[in-house]
């Protein structure tokens, strides 16, 4: 290998994750990409974690949490995502990306609603309070305040298991605040290991250096040598929260 070089980035894609060859249409590689599925997937075992913490578990409350966080999370907030500013490059309709919001907030929304009559009313607390998150944070609204990474770790972290565990419980408590910080916690160490991926792919041209080791051998730096340890840990993480959500709902549900 040189001792140094510069690369330009052939890494085209936005996120590791992006145009899968499995699907052969342009548009649904694009909008698998916008559904960011290992981040839907890692945030909806938590959603999963919150609500079989403890039991009984009820089976129709925890699939309607997971639609509703589905929706508004996978759908709606990272159609919002797109739609502010087009970071992934999509090529999808603007009205779609806003029939894809209001689909998935306002389902959100609907689903809520449903849980205050299943629940109690104290469930319109976490309606507004998600609803708000998933518009405010993705469209950057108040001039950009409210996004930021406390927001996004207690949004997408603590919150969802919070709401999982009360539409289960109707009541919170130490227990399932401590794991909220877990969530909170777990989704903090996406966000440390995706912002240099992303900041990579999605706004840098090139790379330019010489790994030196203690044996006196040289590699080059490359966007792939920086990627594939943030990107690998990205999906053992994923991976991680799915393990540990399938372990907790097979203990309630076995």
């Amino acid at each position: 290998m040189p001792e140094s070089s510069s690369y330009e980035t052939p890494v085209a894609a936005p996120s590791f994750y992006a145009r899968p060859r499995f699907l052969r249409r342009r548009r649904l590689r694009e909008w698998w990409t916008v559904l960011h599925p290992p981040y839907t997937m890692l945030h909806l075992s938590l959603v999963t974690i919150g609500a079989c913490l403890v039991g009984p578990v009820n089976a129709t409350r925890l699939v309607e949490t997971l639609v509703a966080f589905f929706l508004a999370l996978g759908v709606g907030a990272h159609a919002l995502d797109e739609l502010n500013g087009r970071p992934l490059k999509t090529t999808i309709p603007k009205w779609q990306l806003v029939a894809a919001a209001i689909v998935g907030v306002g389902g959100a929304i609907g689903l809520g609603v449903l849980g205050m009559f299943l629940v109690n009313y104290y469930m319109a607390l976490f309606i507004v309070a998600g609803a708000f998150i998933a518009v405010s944070y993705n469209l950057e609204l108040f001039s950009g305040r409210l996004h930021n990474g406390l927001v996004l770790v207690l949004g997408w972290g603590a919150f969802p298991v919070l709401t999982s565990y009360y539409a289960q419980h109707a009541t919170l408590g130490v227990a399932v605040i401590v794991v909220a910080i877990f969530g909170a916690l777990i989704t903090q160490i996406q966000r440390t290991l995706s912002t240099p991926a992303r900041e990579l792919r999605r706004r840098t041209t090139s790379v330019e250096g010489t790994i030196t080791r203690a044996d006196g051998t040289t590699a080059a730096l490359t966007p792939q040598t920086i990627l594939l340890p943030l990107e690998r840990a990205l999906m053992t993480l994923c991976w991680l929260g799915v393990t540990m959500a399938v372990a907790l709902a097979y203990l309630q549900f076995r």
